[in-house]
């Protein structure tokens, strides 16, 4: 007889950039349509960045605005468990990160990685605990600043952030908008963190995101420790080009 062995948990993962609801160049207000597009996916764990809550008022500024905060419209019924990391406040209301899981958060922190000016930014890690593995898988939703020495300075807050909360042997996944267009991220995660890139694993190159409709620059990515990733994929232009100006990423992830 051969001894049984229990295969190994796969998580399909998904990061996308939805813009605040709003389609390209803020032309119109598509939340409902990119709910029906991120739930064709079938995700189980989705990185989201650029969420709107509440507007300050609680009125609902567009046709079509949903009443709850976009991460939890998002969610419905699909995703049963989701956290929010609040980044930016201005009068019109709030926004930042969220993550929408298939599976118990058992905890979630938002970091503020904003360096002095304008630009407010956060690193938000949840912690997973999935049905019959030992070890909790944590997840770290990003989205990093748009100059070069801003970015520099969060990549390292997020490397110090890895080494202090996330344990050696426990599955990591790092996802979301790093605009990174010099592609200086890849050797300081993987120095400072020992974090792989998906699509650079499989492919040799980043995948490019950004425009979404005639992408040329990789600006969104998917980091695994302890884990690896199988099939990662730029989702569709169709619908995703007219839903968000940056490009989807999906892939799925064996721990």
């Amino acid at each position: 007889m051969h001894p049984t062995t229990t295969p190994s948990p796969v998580l399909t993962v998904m990061t996308v950039n939805i813009h605040k609801g709003f389609s390209f160049f803020n032309r119109r207000f598509i939340l409902p349509e990119l709910r029906d597009a991120v739930r064709k996916v079938g995700a189980d764990i989705v990185f989201l960045q650029e969420v709107l809550g509440h507007p300050q008022d609680g009125a609902a500024p567009l046709s079509g605005w949903p009443e709850a905060p976009h991460y939890e419209f998002l969610a419905d019924d699909i995703w049963p468990q989701y956290a929010y990391g609040r980044n930016a406040v201005s009068p019109q209301g709030h926004h930042g990160n969220a993550l929408m899981s298939k599976f118990p958060i058992v905890h979630d922190k938002n970091h503020d990685v904003s360096i002095a000016g304008p630009e407010k930014r956060g690193l938000l890690h949840c912690v997973l605990r999935l049905p019959g593995m030992p070890a909790e898988v944590h997840v770290i939703c990003v989205h990093l600043g748009l100059l070069e020495g801003h970015r520099q300075q969060q990549l390292a807050m997020l490397c110090a952030m890895v080494r202090g909360e996330v344990p050696p042997g426990a599955p990591l996944i790092v996802a979301g908008d790093f605009n990174d267009w010099r592609r200086r991220a890849d050797a300081i995660l993987w120095q400072g963190a020992r974090l792989r890139e998906v699509f650079v694993t499989a492919y040799g190159v980043p995948a490019k995101t950004f425009p979404a409709r005639l992408p040329l620059l990789a600006l969104d990515r998917i980091y695994v420790r302890n884990a690896s990733a199988h099939l990662p994929v730029v989702l569709p232009r169709k619908p995703w080009s007219h839903l968000s100006d940056h490009a989807p990423l999906a892939a799925e992830v064996h721990l």
